[in-house]
């Protein structure tokens, strides 16, 4: 590429990079980005060399600057994936002027990645890096675009699949009126070696690192039961009830844990199981809404030959099974009225009656139970035996929904991610800036099961060596309206395709701002089949302000 040519237009770049005043948030692509002194870079260079010296230094901003550009190479990728190589490539130097590291000429460019050619040079005039080193120390007889060399390095390496290095041949801390940089595979430079370990990983220790989270994570999937599972979590409301659960763990009293579907009663169960002295014996879980009302007094107490038709042996049931152990009955509330009578037997008398039987046979069981539904409610209404509700609530404990423990939320992805990634054989860079903003505000209807089943479709639509983005979490979201920049670097609002021929027809048909909204979100729950959630998520909201939004319509309604 010849200095003539021109770039290609830069629009697509700078829809990359979006403000969201409301939020606080800048973004590029899917990575948060943060508008920073070129003083308080300046003064965090100055400290540095002070206090680690200048080559721990510029290895350590070399480095900086190596990943930023790694993950530049990602947006070139994704934004310019139909166009010829050099047009994708221009994306890193483009980029490089809309971040205001410095305006940058192309001199020279040669790149084949089949066959691994790489040539480039680069001019940069008003480099903010020499600027700062220059002010700071003066003219200096080493170039000093750390950062700068180091974005190039990774930005390029990424791209061409092996270290490519660049050099300055000419830089303004050195008193040049402009920076010249060039560029080719580390080991075409007869000096290269001595350059890698400013841009490499130790990979032993990357390597060790990598195993050793694997290792985590199958000991995770191989033994939940563990050291409780997958109970993490640092939120009050979180570490109350685990408090609960070790102080009952080490008694022998009757556990009722509440909480939402999939809030992780199974797991609390199996961690009181193990920190108790019955952790030798078996932990013997029953879904009680999963079984046929017929044949749940036959799974739960045993079956004596001859019993009913087909009763051909005598079968133990899972009482007899947790013998010396613990028997979790999850969904007690959905037990028929007979299999709660002689279940209060069991707990008053200790001892079970097989199906068929004339004798008693007596237990040594540790029996938790587990609801999601009011079981005083069910109480009122007939469904549930108020003496077996005495028996069963000695000892409550409600697990908060996760939209309780926003703190945990981030620990317990990274912790799933671990797990899947080791399950499926992927090894992922982590998650990306704008999913973990998705996890934190979504307002999880299916709580901790529902974000185990969004991080492993995400690790699984992720590619290999990428990083778990929004649209692998959730592939429906709606794209919110955001500020993006024009070419003069001005906010400009960036509006989806086609959204300002929809604008043009409600400003037409004669609607107010009130019964357009009444009209989108009587739409958006009929299409979510009243589901409030599922309607927010629809609508880019969050239940409560759509539930708020609902509630106002209503009262409007009343009042005229």
């Amino acid at each position: 590429m010849e200095p003539h040519l021109n770039y290609p237009p830069d629009a697509d770049l700078r829809k990359l990079l979006r403000f969201e005043p409301d939020s606080g948030a800048i973004w590029l692509g899917e990575r948060r980005m943060v508008l920073l002194h070129t003083a308080a870079l300046s003064a965090l260079r100055r400290d540095l060399i002070t206090s680690v010296g200048t080559e721990h230094t510029r290895r350590l901003l070399t480095r900086m600057g190596y990943a930023s550009g790694a993950h530049d190479a990602g947006f070139a990728r994704k934004t310019r994936g139909n166009r010829s190589l050099e047009e994708m490539f221009l994306v890193g130097p483009q980029l490089h002027m809309l971040e205001g590291a410095a305006r940058v000429t192309p001199l020279h460019l040669k790149m084949d990645a089949a066959t691994g050619l790489y040539e480039g040079e680069f001019r940069w005039d008003d480099s903010w890096e020499a600027h700062a080193h220059r002010l700071a120390y003066g003219v200096v007889d080493e170039p000093a675009c750390w950062i700068l060399l180091g974005y190039a390095s990774g930005y390029t390496s990424a791209f061409m699949g092996k270290l490519i290095l660049f050099k300055e041949i000419k830089c303004g801390a050195c008193g040049d009126d402009h920076c010249h940089i060039v560029g080719k595979p580390i080991d075409e430079w007869p000096d290269g070696e001595a350059y890698r370990p400013y841009f490499e990983d130790d990979s032993l220790l990357h390597k060790l690192d990598v195993l050793s989270q694997q290792v985590e994570a199958l000991k995770t999937t191989l033994e939940p039961a563990t050291s409780g599972g997958m109970l993490i979590g640092a939120s009050p409301a979180f570490q109350h009830a685990h408090d609960l659960m070790q102080r009952a763990a080490r008694t022998q009293v009757t556990v009722l844990l509440t909480g939402e579907t999939g809030v992780g009663k199974e797991r609390f169960a199996r961690a009181l199981h193990e920190h108790s002295d019955r952790a030798s014996g078996p932990f013997v879980a029953v879904n009680c809404a999963a079984l046929p009302a017929e044949l749940i007094e036959a799974e739960l107490f045993g079956v004596e030959k001859g019993a009913y038709t087909g009763a051909h042996a005598a079968r133990a049931g899972r009482f007899e099974r947790a013998e010396g152990g613990t028997l979790f009955l999850d969904e007690v509330g959905d037990l028929p009225l007979a299999a709660q009578a002689k279940l209060l037997r069991v707990l008053q008398e200790g001892e079970i009656e097989r199906l068929g039987a004339e004798a008693t046979r007596k237990v040594n069981v540790r029996m938790v139970t587990a609801t999601n539904v009011d079981l005083e409610a069910a109480v009122a209404q007939g469904r549930f035996r108020r003496d077996l509700l005495y028996r069963l609530n000695v000892y409550p404990i409600c697990i908060p929904p996760l939209r309780e423990r926003s703190a945990d939320i981030e620990p317990l992805a990274r912790h799933l991610l671990a797990r899947f990634m080791a399950l499926h054989n992927k090894r992922l860079s982590g998650l990306g800036d704008r999913a973990l903003q998705a996890l934190m505000r979504h307002d999880w209807p299916g709580n901790v099961r529902e974000l185990e089943n969004l991080v492993e479709r995400g690790v699984i639509l992720a590619a290999q060596g990428g990083t778990v983005e929004l649209e692998h979490l959730f592939p429906n979201q709606p794209g919110a309206r955001q500020e993006g920049v024009d070419p003069h670097g001005r906010l400009a609002r960036v509006l989806p395709a086609g959204e300002n021929e929809l604008c043009e027809r409600i400003v037409s048909s004669g609607l107010s701002l009130e019964q357009l909204e009444s009209r989108v979100l009587a739409l958006a729950v009929e299409r979510s089949g009243g589901n409030l959630s599922g309607a927010a998520r629809l609508l880019g909201l969050t239940r409560p302000q759509l539930a708020y939004r609902l509630k106002r319509q209503q009262i409007d309604e009343e009042s005229s």
